[in-house]
């Protein structure tokens, strides 16, 4: 959230400034991005995570600043949706050091 709102002294000094549209998409998607951490615990918590990122990344047709931040943060969620699919393939195999019994250290 706070990196999304430091892409507002950028669009400040680039381009034709702030404007109505980019500055309420990046306060938009800030706001929403700090009601969603509290729905983190959600079975809809992912979507919902996604679709911000989504918005991010539509805001290349606003300004490219917030598309490119929406890139970077797209590239975090990529990696971040590959560690928790690996997560989940060594849970299942039980590869996880906590699941293997009998060994210590």
């Amino acid at each position: 959230m706070i990196v999304v709102l430091l892409t507002l002294p950028i669009l400040a000094q680039l381009g034709g400034g702030i404007t109505w549209l980019s500055g309420g998409l990046v306060l938009g998607s800030a706001l929403a991005m700090f009601l969603g951490a509290g729905l983190q615990g959600r079975s809809w918590a992912m979507t919902y995570n996604l679709a911000i990122q989504v918005v991010l990344l539509l805001g290349f047709f606003v300004d490219l600043s917030i598309g490119f931040v929406g890139v970077l943060f797209g590239g975090v969620w990529a990696y971040l949706l590959h560690l928790r699919g690996d997560m989940r393939r060594r849970i299942e195999k039980g590869q996880l050091p906590s699941q293997r019994s009998g060994q210590i250290g």
